[in-house]
């Protein structure tokens, strides 16, 4: 067969020591690239990260807002007061804003939020 001065002639090619290089980029530039992937590691990804967070935990309080929560002020509070404990409290400010309270309206004729100083306002116009 005619096959073995082919492999004879292809086997020494095989052999052979070549370059190799270990990144897909030219040794030139693999610094350059690493100076960048050090500066959005150290500096983007932080910001990015802790503005996720925020928005995350701000998101209870805002949804409360636009949906007129009576209690959107103590669900305020409890979005703060998670920020400082981890995030622990952020489901349940959450599943607050989503959810009515099923008295209030009975008890206090509305549940449309209400500022206070609107509230003391209305009242002292019925004194008068």
């Amino acid at each position: 067969m005619k096959k073995t001065p082919l492999i004879a002639f292809l086997t020494p090619l095989l052999l052979i020591p070549s370059l190799a290089n270990a990144s897909f980029l030219p040794p030139d530039l693999i610094d350059g690239f690493a100076n960048i992937i050090s500066w959005v590691v150290l500096i983007v990804m932080p910001i990015g990260f802790i503005a996720g967070f925020w928005y995350v935990h701000i998101l209870p309080d805002t949804i409360a807002k636009r949906r007129e929560h009576p209690q959107r002020d103590a669900i305020h509070a409890l979005c703060i007061l998670s920020l400082f404990v981890g995030g622990l409290l952020w489901p349940f400010a959450y599943l607050w804003a989503y959810t009515r309270p099923t008295m209030y309206k009975l008890a206090y004729g509305t549940d449309k939020y209400k500022p206070i100083d609107k509230e003391l306002e209305a009242e002292q116009a019925e004194v008068k």
